[in-house]
């Protein structure tokens, strides 16, 4: 099969060709409809998340079953799946207690470049070549766990849902599954890409209010505003904490969203709500990276969260989610800004440096 294969740091993804093995015990080999270009992927790239190499990156995929390993009883040949950023066990303590996300199994094995079974999939003239998140979606074919791939409905637009696997999932998760935006609450999202634009839709479907959106870059200020922001906040002509508190009678929101992964940004959450009110950390920073806060707003309640691909259960959300777009209450189709084919797939992240999309998407 065709892969896209990253061999050193801060260069090119080569297209190739590479073998790929059978499904295992409880795993399913998917044919890739599309899949996402996301931040966490150039991040790879970069070295800002050291993985090893060759690696084939990708964890944004949607596409068709097209063979199963034994033991797998929840997915069939021909069923129409999102493989999830987040694969699970389904039998640590994690996973038992409703807590997928923090898999004890495949949280060591996700920039490791291995599967969950510590083993490869993917080999090139005999040789291993390592997979991220369990998944390496930049590939025409994936095999994955059974419980890393959420069953769909099948008259829903693969390119548009891939992104479920975690950005919009990501977005949508933090708001609805972590802070349980409730209505009327005011919100700040910090960070209008892909995962930002997810979390305002899903703020919006929450009916909170205010929403108030923090960029630098106007081109993504109005996509926010087209998303349902109330407010428009450009943290480069001025401090974007004090506008905030200005929208807010000097209070602070209920609820605030880092979606960038910067120390600052992180920072600035913090300070951008009120007393006994909740910070959200999801952006993924650097490897290292530390943030500060004023230890007095803790005495005064102040609440400050990590959160994870969004809480999301795959075979529970995503299915959700995909319904909810379906029936016209999540923009998601807009979000797909372009698509590329996988020999384009360098452009789609130069396109992304340079923040013309939201989200690009390759298609097979």
């Amino acid at each position: 099969m065709k892969a896209a294969v990253l061999r050193e740091p801060n260069t090119s993804l080569q297209i190739e060709d590479l073998d790929l093995a059978d499904p295992g015990p409880g795993e399913v080999r998917v044919r890739m409809v599309a899949t996402g270009v996301c931040h966490t992927d150039a991040s790879a790239i970069s070295g800002a998340i050291p993985v090893p190499m060759p690696i084939v990156l990708g964890h944004e995929g949607a596409g068709v079953v097209d063979a199963v390993g034994p033991g797998v009883t929840t997915l069939h040949v021909g069923d129409h799946v999102v493989l999830s950023v987040m694969p699970s066990c389904g039998k640590c303590a994690s996973c038992v207690t409703g807590q997928p996300w923090l898999c004890q199994v495949a949280a060591p094995v996700l920039f490791a470049g291995k599967m969950l079974d510590g083993t490869y999939r993917l080999r090139q003239d005999g040789s291993a070549v390592n997979h991220f998140f369990a998944q390496s979606s930049f590939a025409e074919y994936a095999v994955v766990t059974e419980l890393g791939a959420a069953k769909v409905r099948d008259d829903a637009p693969l390119d548009v849902v891939a992104p479920l696997a975690c950005g919009a999932s990501t977005g949508i998760g933090a708001v609805l599954n972590a802070a349980h935006v409730e209505p009327g609450a005011s919100v700040a999202v910090f960070g209008c890409g892909g995962v930002g634009l997810s979390g305002i839709m899903a703020a919006r479907l929450a009916g909170a209010d205010p929403i108030i959106a923090v960029d630098v870059l106007p081109n993504k200020l109005e996509m926010a505003a087209s998303f349902g922001a109330t407010h428009l906040v450009n943290a480069a002509q001025a401090d974007p904490v004090q506008q905030i508190r200005d929208l807010t009678h000097g209070f602070g929101v209920d609820y605030a969203f880092e979606f960038i992964g910067r120390k600052d940004t992180m920072e600035q959450v913090i300070e951008a709500i009120h007393p006994g009110g909740h910070a959200y950390i999801v952006g993924g920073a650097p490897v290292g990276t530390r943030f500060s806060a004023d230890a007095l707003g803790f005495l005064f309640g102040k609440n400050v969260h990590g959160v994870v691909g969004g809480f999301t259960r795959p075979t529970v959300d995503i299915p959700r989610f995909v319904n909810l777009y379906m029936n016209g209450k999540l923009p998601l189709d807009r979000l797909v800004s372009r698509r590329y084919s996988l020999s384009e797939i360098n452009d789609a992240f130069e396109a992304m440096h340079h923040g013309e999309v939201a989200r690009s998407v390759i298609v097979f």
